[in-house]
């Protein structure tokens, strides 16, 4: 059953279209213009050049630009560490170069290809689930190469075994995630590693099962990546509601960082 305050917001955002006209699509409220030049004021011949955005967001915007236990509503909460099956199950070893690349990026949290310029790590005490949200530091075209290669994942890895701590065998599925049609472009993956129970390891025990939503978007010259997770499911709201927050929060910094140049 869907929390109520998480619910709510993820109703809230379902009419965000995609991202193609910055502000005015989110239904955000453009600047206001400059005062007309007065009359007694000699007018240059040459053109004015528009208000433009520094193609990097300073430190400080990327900051703003990450999203916070607040936006996603009880019972998310900053999180107290990193999760114990982050080592007990991302860190593993895989014979399939593809496949051991996404198992990297998982673990290290660069799934843009490179290390993030912001971090965010939320838990939700009641699911067991911790969602970790960057922002990149790639420009357009080497994040787009990104996300094509991680689109490949549900063919090139759409079931792959891999060596996990104490010689766990992990059974390891990828399949397409759907996302909100925000942002320029988008991917989003569905990750499951399963270690089943063996006579040797956990006789007549149930399966542990690490669901992983991974979600990575570009919006004008910004990127960002999530991954939501936790043992046995992945509160798929939250990951949703994320991903469209995420694109809002890049719109609203980049409208407020507006400069003349």
């Amino acid at each position: 059953m869907a929390r109520p305050t998480l619910l709510a917001a993820t109703l809230l955002l379902v009419g965000v279209a995609t991202l193609t006209s910055g502000c005015a699509t989110l239904g955000l409220e453009h600047p206001p213009t400059a005062d007309p030049a007065t009359p007694t004021v000699q007018r240059s011949s040459a053109r004015p050049t528009a208000p433009t955005t520094s193609p990097v967001l300073t430190e400080a915007q990327a900051r703003a630009a990450l999203i916070t236990d607040t936006d996603l509503g009880a019972p998310w909460t900053p999180t107290q560490g990193a999760a114990t099956w982050r080592d007990g199950m991302l860190k593993a070893t895989a014979s399939v170069p593809d496949c051991q690349k996404l198992l990297d990026a998982l673990y290290a949290d660069e799934l843009l290809g490179g290390p993030a310029r912001a971090v965010v790590g939320l838990d939700d005490p009641d699911a067991g689930a911790q969602l970790r949200y960057q922002l990149g530091g790639s420009g357009p075209a080497e994040v787009d190469a990104r996300l094509a290669w991680l689109k490949t994942m549900p063919q090139k890895c759409a079931r792959f075994t891999a060596e996990a701590t104490g010689d766990a065998v992990l059974d390891a599925q990828v399949s397409e995630l759907p996302l909100p049609e925000v942002g320029d472009v988008r991917q989003g993956l569905r990750v499951t590693l399963t270690i089943w129970a063996t006579a040797e390891k956990n006789p007549g025990g149930d399966p542990t099962a690490l669901t992983l939503d991974v979600a990575a978007v570009r919006a004008g010259e910004d990127a960002f990546a999530l991954t939501n997770g936790g043992l046995n499911d992945a509160p798929n709201e939250a990951t949703q509601a994320a991903v469209q927050l995420g694109v809002r929060r890049l719109t609203e910094v980049r409208q407020q960082g507006k400069v003349a140049v």
